[in-house]
C-alpha cells in the first residue's frame, strides 16, 4: 500500500500560481511513476503530470505532462524527503478541480497529449484547487 499526505491547495486568481506537495510512503522501486490526476465533480478523471524516478537520483527523473498543462506546470521530486511537488503557473479557471497524488504501475501516453489512468494503482484523498476571480 501507498500512503499520501497532500498539501498546498487553495484559491488563486486566474494567472496566478500554486504549488502542491505530496509526501509518500513508498520507495521509488515500488512504482513506475508518481504524480497527480485531477477531477471536477461529475466529470472524468484527468491525468495531469507524472514523474518517473531513476533509482534515487532526482535530477535524472523524467517528467510527463498532459497536453492541457504542459508549459505551465512543473513536476519535481525530492528523494531525500520522499516528496513530489507540482508547481502550477499561469492558472486558468479550467484548472479548477480536486487534485490527487497518485502512483502508476505503468504509464501510457496517447497521442503525446493524454496521460491515461489505466495503470494507476493508488491515490490520496485529494485537495481542492480553485482558480477564480
Amino acid at each position: 500500500q501507498v500512503q499520501f499526505a497532500e498539501s498546498g491547495g487553495g484559491l488563486v486568481q486566474p494567472g496566478g500560481s500554486l504549488s502542491l506537495s505530496c509526501s509518500y510512503s513508498e520507495k521509488p522501486s515500488d512504482y513506475y511513476c508518481i504524480g497527480w490526476f485531477r477531477q471536477v465533480p461529475g466529470k472524468e478523471r484527468e491525468g495531469v503530470a507524472c514523474i518517473i524516478p531513476k533509482d534515487d537520483d532526482s535530477p535524472d527523473d523524467e517528467p510527463r505532462y498532459a497536453g492541457s498543462v504542459k508549459g505551465r506546470f512543473t513536476i519535481s521530486r525530492d528523494s531525500a524527503e520522499n516528496t513530489v511537488h507540482l508547481q502550477m503557473n499561469s492558472l486558468k479557471p479550467e484548472d479548477t478541480a480536486v487534485y490527487y497524488c497518485a502512483t502508476w504501475k505503468q504509464l501510457t501516453i496517447r497521442f503525446g497529449t493524454v496521460l491515461t489512468l489505466e495503470g494507476m494503482n493508488y491515490w490520496g484523498k485529494g485537495i481542492q484547487v480553485t482558480v477564480s476571480s
